[in-house]
């Protein structure tokens, strides 16, 4: 006679000898042998990385006194690592901003081992991409995914080379979309999806899968309280990546809409004080004078709930939605006002400062941006208003391997002090550069995103 005990016992050796696949769990052997060739790894060379510094006790001090307390700084060549996918068999590749930027070199090795020097033909630091190219023809390539359609729950794998690892596979589920995260510019343009997949550095720039072999996203991000994968994974949306990689394939830079409001999420006290019935859309809390906001009539206190004919949930969607249209399209935009629906139309402008560092097909001739390699302008007015910025110079285009790149400024900076010179405007700008002494470290102040920053810098000559 069986017993009960032994009739469980034969129930758990019969759960572990069934494969995998009929257990319900995906066979992934099929989509990683198909995919892992187009998957790249990405190593950069950042040849003349300043070191030294003060003892962490004086980390507190600004730069502007910092260097009087330094000892003399030595560069030396630093390397870093990532992954990366090509999307063309004639060689262009994508990664992340973050694994190139800064970077003098850039070497792509495949699968097959083969290494090719990449130029870097765009960069968009707002969603953080880059797009590369390699002298190499018939390469397999990815096949794009629609991210919109991923499911919470859904099976993801991706492939990198975390810690240099070559090719690594793993797998886990979608854990959430949408997720909100702002960039060091308080700046939100990604609506990221959240995974369980083990990504680690070393990781970034590489393609998320979905079953169907196609890339729904680019890992991006992780939270980690230790250096290393603790679940809490973050990619880019292929909706998002297809359209920003096709623009810089295009003109080297990123076109993004703006309507010029400031914005904050809506309470259920809110909801119920301006007529909702539950707590949704993104309150209008400013609008930027002359805008398209407010050319359109939209007002502070505004509950903006559809854009475009996309729900707005919480206040997070709209610069998603909005960054994703087109300057210049004519949209239509659903609120309440006082209790009351009300739909007005509007047209898209630019979001100003969107340039990348790096143009699509061009080289930089020799001189270019003179001694500081800074390409800068007239601050325009609206950016004076949007950023409350009276005086300096906007940044328009930055030159890769010189002293303001070094520095790290970007397109959409307004600098407004160079060594101990306040720059007022273009002119004075060229006369303070022209005076600046070589061979020193020297504090330059500048506005990012409306957000003053002092670092310091060096001019070579």
């Amino acid at each position: 006679m069986v017993t009960r005990c032994t009739q469980y016992l034969l129930a758990l050796c019969l759960l572990v000898s069934v494969p995998a696949c009929a257990r319900g769990l995906p066979d992934l052997t099929g989509l990683i042998d198909d995919n892992f060739p187009a998957v790249v790894k990405i190593n950069t060379v950042e040849r003349n990385r300043t070191t030294g510094g003060l003892p962490p006790q004086y980390q507190e001090i600004p730069d502007i006194f910092r260097h009087l307390l330094e000892p003399r700084r030595q560069q030396r060549p630093v390397a870093s690592m990532g992954s990366g996918f090509i999307v063309s068999s004639d060689g262009y590749v994508v990664t992340n901003n973050h694994v190139v930027d800064g970077a003098d070199e850039v070497v792509v090795t495949l699968t097959d081992r083969r290494e090719y020097e990449a130029k870097i033909i765009g960069t968009d630091t707002r969603s953080d991409l880059a797009l590369l190219k390699i002298d190499a023809d018939d390469l397999q390539t990815i096949r794009w995914g629609d991210s919109e359609k991923l499911k919470v729950g859904e099976w993801v794998v991706a492939i990198g080379s975390p810690f240099g690892l070559d090719y690594s596979a793993s797998a886990g589920i979608v854990s959430a979309m949408g997720r909100s995260i702002p960039n060091e510019n308080r700046e939100n343009y990604v609506p990221f999806i959240q995974t369980d997949v083990a990504i680690n550095p070393g990781n970034s720039g590489g393609p998320l899968f979905n079953l169907k072999g196609e890339v729904v996203g680019i890992n991006s991000q992780i939270y980690t309280r230790s250096g290393g994968s603790i679940g809490l994974s973050f990619a880019i949306p292929s909706s998002v990546a297809r359209d920003v990689v096709e623009q810089l394939k295009e003109k080297g830079r990123v076109d993004r809409g703006w309507l010029g409001v400031a914005i904050q999420d809506v309470d259920r006290n809110l909801a119920k004080a301006m007529g909702l019935g539950k707590p949704n859309g993104a309150l209008v809390a400013q609008v930027e004078a002359g805008a398209p906001a407010d050319q359109a009539g939209i007002k502070v206190g505004d509950i903006i709930t559809r854009f475009d004919g996309r729900k707005i949930m919480v206040s997070g969607d709209l610069p998603h939605v909005v960054g994703q249209t087109r300057p210049g399209s004519e949209v239509a935009v659903d609120l309440m006002r006082e209790g009351r629906q009300k739909t007005v139309r509007l047209t898209v402008g630019a979001l100003p400062g969107d340039e990348g560092e790096h143009q699509a097909g061009t080289s930089v001739p020799s001189g270019v941006g003179g001694r500081l390699g800074l390409i800068v302008d007239e601050i325009p007015e609206t950016l004076k208003q949007r950023w409350g910025v009276e005086s300096g110079v906007l940044v328009k285009r930055v030159v890769p391997g010189k002293p303001g790149a070094k520095a790290g400024l970007r397109s959409g900076d307004i600098i407004a002090q160079l060594g101990f010179e306040e720059v007022e405007d273009l002119k004075d700008y060229n006369k303070v550069v022209e005076d600046l002494p070589a061979d020193e470290l020297l504090p330059i102040r500048f506005f990012r995103a409306g957000q003053p920053t002092f670092r310091t810098i060096q001019i070579d000559d």
